[in-house]
């Protein structure tokens, strides 16, 4: 049974996918928790501590789907985190803004400024380049043999593809997921050794293309605009 807190984290995104945030009102988030007004208040002080917790909330689940990710077998595993950071920001707008820094309309945003800590009951979510740092640390602890700049290569291009689609990319992110697979490969085999990348991504046949998903992990269920998928 989820405790008081994680409930009224649960009621919030669920009022969230009813509109924007700037219209959830704290009593219907309390009311769809099933707890009182007051029990709100007490876990989060204000609708800005709320938010704060939410984007924590998402940040933790990105981070640990990364851990999932980095139990992929040694070579693949820059390759693995790179799959599962673009489907982790393409299924969820707050794990997106937060590795991107871009905040569409309608999300709650983290308030940064001096001083919010008191206001927000916690610490604020780590910004883009915080993020992606826990991610390196990660990537490098678990697999020394994948060097700084594969990493950095790898989420580098799966934000890109975040960022700009892939053309010829559907609703699944196959050519997207293919290709961030085959260039984080690519950097792989070329690190090291002095070379660039050789772009060899796109002259792989499209038949490999059904294997994109394969790294078998499951994300948030939120979508890019902020709801969650009928």
């Amino acid at each position: 049974m989820p405790t008081a807190r994680q409930a009224l984290l649960d009621a919030a995104l669920r009022a969230l996918d009813d509109g924007p945030w700037r219209t959830v009102r704290m009593v219907d988030v309390a009311t769809l928790a099933g707890v009182s007004r007051q029990t709100l208040y007490n876990e989060f002080g204000t609708k800005g501590g709320l938010a704060g917790a939410l984007l924590r909330q998402a940040a933790d689940g990105y981070l640990a789907g990364v851990d999932r990710a980095l139990t992929a077998p040694a070579p693949d595993r820059p390759a693995a985190v790179a799959l599962w950071t673009v489907r982790a920001a393409r299924q969820d707008a707050l794990v997106k803004a937060l590795l991107t820094g871009h905040w569409v309309e309608g999300l709650p945003r983290p308030d940064r400024r001096p001083g919010s800590r008191g206001r927000t009951g916690g610490r604020p979510p780590p910004d883009p380049g915080e993020l992606l740092a826990l991610v390196r640390d990660r990537m490098a602890a678990v697999s020394p043999e994948a060097t700084a700049g594969r990493c950095e290569i790898a989420l580098r291009l799966a934000l890109s593809c975040v960022i700009v689609p892939v053309p010829g990319d559907d609703a699944t992110d196959s050519r997207a997921l293919h290709l961030v697979r085959e260039a984080s490969r690519e950097a792989s085999r070329t690190a090291g050794t002095g070379q660039a990348g050789t772009g060899r991504a796109d002259a792989v046949p499209p038949s490999r293309e059904a294997g994109a998903g394969r790294v078998g992990l499951s994300g948030p269920s939120r979508t890019a605009g902020g709801r969650s998928p009928r």
